[in-house]
């Protein structure tokens, strides 16, 4: 068997990666893309030019929503705060001196 030379996540699979890369334990959150655009003339001769469109992606990122949607996940759900394990207590109030 051949080793796989391609992954496919869907939206809500990079979200939650990125919010558990990021340490988000919070909100409802998507993906965000930014493109940018350019226009020019391409064609195989300079007889044969069309104008064309060009988008690029520039960016990938995380961008907080207010309601979740089939594209959103909620980080409280994906990636919770750690609790502390049983038998353990924290104690950030104990200062040494």
């Amino acid at each position: 068997m051949s080793e796989p030379i391609q992954f496919i996540f869907n939206h809500k699979e990079v979200v939650t990666a990125l919010l558990k890369h990021q340490g988000i334990h919070e909100g409802i959150w998507g993906i965000t893309i930014r493109f940018r655009t350019h226009g020019s003339n391409m064609g195989a001769t300079s007889n044969d030019l069309l104008p064309v469109l060009i988008n690029v992606i520039d960016g990938i990122g995380l961008c907080r929503n207010t309601k979740e949607s089939n594209i959103t996940v909620d980080a409280a759900v994906v990636n919770p705060k750690p609790s502390n394990s049983v038998g353990t207590t924290a104690h950030s109030d104990i200062t040494l001196q």
